[in-house]
């Protein structure tokens, strides 16, 4: 350990004493490179390796970065798309449940729509619940068809007279009924000097648009 320290002790003496006696102007000329002291030439070793790492950062290092955060940013989006994907697998069952329910509730909704054939009927269920309410019809008569985009409209044109009270029990009765019938546009004027009334009212059913292609509608 001695020796070691004795060693170490003279070569740095050494390195002094080179640096003293060199000129430094000979560092211009690279020719005189052989002839420079250690610690100048350990210098110039260490200003070589820190100037070449940092053009190895520049020139490589530094795409591979920028490559990297973007396969990382990548990744997050995959990561998350699997974690969306395995929550959805996970619910599979249950939104197939959701579907066959949805599907029954429509099939549900599409019988309370009257087909082709069942338009007379529904008139008669109509006609009757007035006559039950205490009205007098006047008139009772189908309108034009208007088609919308998945269903077509029939408009029922409809002449009644009798009292509020009748009317109330009426509108009711209409609302009961198993098929979809919606009241629109009425007005109630006077029928004549005994207090009786005349009510003028559009009631609208509803034929899904696939029944044209079944002759038969839905039963």
């Amino acid at each position: 350990m001695k020796t070691l320290l004795t060693n170490l002790k003279k070569w740095v003496m050494g390195s002094v004493n080179e640096l003293k006696n060199f000129n430094w102007n000979d560092i211009n000329d690279p020719n005189t490179i052989g002839v420079w002291p250690g610690p100048v030439k350990l210098l110039l070793c260490l200003v070589l390796f820190v100037a070449f790492l940092g053009l190895g950062y520049w020139f490589h290092i530094k795409d591979l970065q920028n490559d990297l955060a973007v396969v990382a940013g990548e990744e997050s989006g995959l990561r998350a798309d699997l974690e969306s994907k395995a929550s959805s697998a996970a619910n599979l069952e249950a939104y197939r449940q959701q579907m066959t329910d949805m599907e029954e509730s429509f099939g549900d909704l599409l019988r309370q729509l009257p087909g082709q054939t069942e338009v007379a009927g529904l008139l008669d269920d109509i006609n009757f619940t007035g006559l039950g309410s205490g009205l007098e019809f006047t008139t009772i008569a189908l309108d034009k068809e208007k088609a919308q985009e998945f269903y077509v409209e029939l408009p029922i044109n409809i002449v009644v007279t009798g009292t509020y009270h009748d009317f109330g029990a009426f509108v009711s009765g209409v609302s009961s009924l198993s098929r979809i019938v919606t009241l629109h546009d009425f007005t109630i004027t006077p029928a004549d000097a005994r207090g009786v009334l005349r009510m003028k009212i559009t009631a609208r059913t509803y034929r899904y648009k696939a029944d044209e292609k079944k002759p038969g509608g839905h039963k």
